[in-house]
């Protein structure tokens, strides 16, 4: 039934919960491929703001997007070789961007069967400052999305 999962990593260890999960699936499917997408958001308007209030903002700014973006790299690399390691056809894929919408954008322009993703677990009003990647994830695809709750993370092996 399913080809090709998506399992869009924050770096939270929240949202590493779904790995477990994620690997069960594969098995118990035999999925032949995963994705890994880390999508690397923009910075935000305070600290772009900040860079340029220092002289040679520029040149920070860039060196700090750069860096984002190595970290990214390097904790989705990090992330597939353990899936490798147990058995898991993964690849590691960065985007930048908006995170909802690049994982929508992604999942329909490259055949993905199953997004499989963790929510926060955030309510009230730090859900409506922060906004929820999973809710509108959940809310636009147009595949079955897997949820894992935090309290979900309590998976045994």
């Amino acid at each position: 039934m399913y080809k090709k999962i998506l399992a869009p990593l924050d770096g939270s260890p929240l949202a590493e919960c779904t790995l477990a999960h994620l690997k069960e699936v594969v098995t118990g499917c035999n999925i032949p491929e995963v994705v890994v997408l880390r999508v690397v958001e923009p910075l935000s308007s305070q600290t772009v703001a900040a860079y340029a209030e220092v002289g040679s903002g520029r040149d920070l700014l860039s060196s700090a997007e750069q860096q984002n973006r190595e970290e990214a790299r390097k904790y989705a690399a990090e992330v597939v070789e353990k899936l490798k390691k147990d058995g898991v056809a993964a690849e590691a894929v960065l985007v930048n961007g908006e995170p909802a919408e690049q994982i929508l954008d992604y999942a329909r322009k490259n055949q993905v069967d199953l997004i499989v993703m963790s929510t926060h677990g955030r309510s009230g009003i730090s859900r409506w400052v922060m906004g929820s990647v999973a809710d509108r994830v959940v809310r636009h695809a147009a595949i079955p999305v897997f949820l894992i709750s935090p309290q979900g993370c309590r998976v045994s092996a």
